[in-house]
C-alpha cells in the first residue's frame, strides 16, 4: 500500500484542529450510531437525534475538514468515530476509459489512477485518526460526470468497517484501521458506463454485496470475520444502483433487493428466494425501505413506479397477489431514496425539488405535492429526526420541514459546498459530506 503525502496529511489534521469548536477533553453527552447509509433502521430516520434547526458557514459549524479526492458515500458513525471513503486521483497521466458502453453520455472520457481510501475521523474535533489505502488502480469506466469512484457508503458494527469500491474490491478493516481481508469481485460494466453505487450490507456476521450490471449479475454473501464466500446467486438483472436492506419477519431474515425486473427477497442465511414482485422500471437507484410489516420500493426513469408489499404470508410471485398493498404511478423517486418517518413516506420526484407525503399503510397523499422553493436538483436522500425532515440539494441548500405540520418550512440553510452524499444524524449533530468538506453541524455546547 502506498502512503499519502505527508504534506497532504498534515493539511487535513491542521484544518480539523483549526475548525474545532471543542476542547480536547470534551465528549458527546450520548453516543448514538448511524452505522450505514440510511441509518440504524435503513429508513433515513434517527429516533433519538436532535440535530440543529439552523446553520450557515458562520453558525453552528462545530468543525469542518477538507476531504481528499472525491466520494458521494455517506459518512457512517459509531460512538466517537466517523468512517468515510474517498477516491483520490494521482499521477499526471489521464488515459481514455477502457470501457465505452453503448449509449454512454455525460461521462468522463479520461481517467487517472485512483487510490481507494477509508478514513476514521474523530467526532470530537474532526481530526484524522487513521487512513488506509485499500486499492490503487485505474478504473475500467470513466463514470458519469456527477458521479464518484467512492459512491458506495461503508457500513460498521463498531468492530468491523466494511467498504466496497465496486470493481476495486470489497474490504474489511478493524477499528484500528488494519485491513483484515479483501475480496476481488471482478470487473463491472454498468449501463452507459455511469459507474457503481450499491453499498454493502452488514447483518450479524454476514456481509452482502449486490452486483447488478451489464454482465452476469449476482448477489453474494460473505463471512464478516474471514471474507469467505457463504453463498452466491445469479440475478437476471441489468444495472441497478440500489442498496439491499435486511428485514426480520416471520422467523426469516429477508434480504430485500430492488431490480429492474423484480423486487426480490432472499433468505439471508441461504440465498434462496423467498418472494418476488414485478412492477419497477429500468435504472433502479432508490433503495427500498421497510416498516409496519411492509416493504416499499420505487423507481423513476423511463416511467414512474412504486410498490408496497405486505410481508405477512409473502411467498413466491406476489405480482398479482393481495400482498401488494398499493401501487403508485406518479411523483416517484429516481436518485434519492424514500424516507420513512412516523408512518409517512417522503418521496422526492425523480431528483427534483418536489416533495410528496404518502401514508405508508394506504399509499394516500396527506397533502398535495409541494415544490420546495430555493432547492435545485437533489441527489442526497432526505433524513429525519426530532419531528423534522431535512432535504439537501446539490448546491448546498438544506430545507428543514415540520413533520407535524405538513407543508411548513422551518428553515433554509446554505453551505459553500456541493452535496451528493446523504446526511448522517446522531445525538445533537448532523454530518454533511460535501464535494470538498466534511461538516459537523451542531449547536455550541454548554460550558
Amino acid at each position: 500500500m502506498r502512503p499519502m503525502s505527508k504534506v497532504l496529511i498534515a493539511c487535513f489534521v491542521m484544518s480539523a484542529v483549526a475548525g474545532s469548536a471543542l476542547s480536547q477533553d470534551a465528549k458527546p453527552e450520548r453516543l448514538q450510531s448511524w452505522p450505514r447509509w440510511r441509518g440504524p433502521a435503513d429508513t433515513g430516520a434517527a429516533s433519538g437525534a436532535r440535530p440543529p434547526l439552523t446553520w450557515s458557514e458562520k453558525k453552528n459549524v462545530r468543525w469542518k475538514i477538507p476531504l481528499p479526492g472525491k466520494g458521494h458515500s455517506t459518512p457512517v458513525i459509531w460512538e466517537d468515530r466517523i468512517y468515510v471513503t474517498a477516491a483520490v486521483p494521482h499521477g499526471d497521466a489521464e488515459e481514455p476509459a477502457r470501457h465505452r458502453a453503448p449509449g454512454a453520455h455525460d461521462n468522463s472520457p479520461k481517467v487517472r489512477r485512483q487510490r481507494s481510501m477509508v478514513f476514521a475521523i474523530s467526532r470530537k474535533d474532526g481530526s484524522i485518526l487513521w487512513q488506509r489505502e485499500v486499492h490503487d488502480g485505474r478504473p475500467l469506466e470513466g463514470g458519469h460526470v456527477t458521479g464518484s469512484f467512492a459512491s458506495a457508503s461503508p457500513v460498521t458494527d463498531g468492530d468491523y468497517v466494511i467498504a466496497s469500491f465496486g470493481a476495486r474490491g470489497l474490504h474489511a478493516l478493524n477499528r484500528d484501521g488494519k485491513v483484515l481481508w479483501s475480496v476481488d469481485l471482478g470487473a463491472m460494466k454498468t449501463k452507459h458506463a455511469h459507474g457503481e453505487g450499491s453499498s454493502p450490507v452488514l447483518h450479524g456476521d454476514t456481509v452482502v454485496v449486490n452486483r447488478d450490471h451489464e454482465g452476469q449479475s449476482f448477489i453474494a454473501a460473505f463471512d464478516k470475520k474471514t471474507g469467505r464466500e457463504r453463498w452466491r446467486k445469479p440475478r437476471t438483472e441489468v444495472t441497478s444502483w440500489a442498496t439491499p436492506i435486511v428485514v426480520e419477519h416471520g422467523g426469516k431474515k429477508h434480504l430485500i433487493v430492488s431490480g429492474t425486473r423484480r423486487l426480490r427477497s432472499y433468505d439471508l442465511d441461504t440465498g434462496d428466494i423467498l418472494w418476488e414482485c414485478g412492477g419497477l422500471a429500468h435504472n433502479v437507484v432508490a433503495s427500498p425501505v421497510a416498516g409496519h410489516g411492509m416493504v416499499f420500493a420505487a423507481s423513476s426513469y423511463e416511467r414512474q413506479a412504486m410498490i408496497a408489499i405486505r410481508l405477512e404470508g409473502a411467498k413466491g410471485d406476489l405480482t398479482v397477489s393481495d400482498n401488494v398493498a398499493w401501487t403508485r404511478r406518479r411523483l416517484t423517486p429516481y436518485v434519492p431514496s424514500p424516507l420513512l418517518y412516523r408512518g409517512v413516506l417522503y418521496l422526492l420526484h425523480h431528483y427534483q425539488a418536489v416533495l410528496c407525503r404518502v401514508d405508508a399503510k394506504t399509499g394516500q397523499e396527506s397533502i398535495r405535492a409541494q415544490r420546495l422553493r430555493d432547492l435545485g436538483n437533489i441527489y442526497a436522500s432526505p433524513v429525519a429526526a426530532a419531528g423534522r425532515v431535512y432535504v439537501t440539494d446539490l448546491q448546498g441548500m438544506t430545507v428543514v420541514l415540520d413533520h407535524e405540520k405538513p407543508g411548513v418550512i422551518l428553515a433554509r440553510n446554505r453551505l459553500d459546498d456541493r452535496f451528493s452524499a446523504s446526511a448522517g444524524l446522531v445525538d445533537g449533530e448532523i454530518y454533511l459530506r460535501g464535494l470538498r468538506f466534511l461538516y459537523c453541524i451542531a449547536e455550541p455546547r454548554v460550558r
